[in-house]
C-alpha cells in the first residue's frame, strides 16, 4: 500500500506547469529589469523589501507566521534575480 503525499510535490522541485522555456524566461528577465529600473519600479521594489527581507519577527512568531514571511522573502528575492540576470543581457543593453 502507497502512502504518498501528494502535499510534499512541491519539495521535488518547480511544477512543470509553471516552467517557462528559454525565449519566455529571457524576455521576463528583461521585462524585469526594465520595470524596476523606473523610479517607481525601484520605489516599489523598496517596499517590497522593507516589508519582507528587512522584517525580523519577534522570538514569539509562531510557525504559520514565519513560514508565511519566508515564502514572502522568496518571492521579492525572485523578483531581484529575475531583474539582474535580465541586467546581465546583452540585448537589454542595447535597447536602452
Amino acid at each position: 500500500m502507497s502512502h504518498e503525499n501528494p502535499g510534499w510535490g512541491w519539495f521535488d522541485g518547480q511544477d512543470a506547469s509553471v516552467r517557462v522555456d528559454g525565449q519566455a524566461r529571457r524576455t521576463l528577465e528583461r521585462d524585469a529589469a526594465r520595470l524596476l529600473a523606473t523610479p517607481e519600479g525601484e520605489r516599489l521594489f523598496r517596499h517590497l523589501d522593507s516589508l519582507t527581507r528587512r522584517r525580523v519577527l519577534g522570538p514569539d512568531a509562531g510557525d504559520a507566521a514565519l513560514r508565511h514571511l519566508e515564502g514572502q522573502r522568496q518571492l521579492v528575492a525572485y523578483l531581484e534575480a529575475l531583474a539582474q540576470r535580465g541586467r546581465a543581457d546583452p540585448a537589454i543593453l542595447a535597447e536602452t
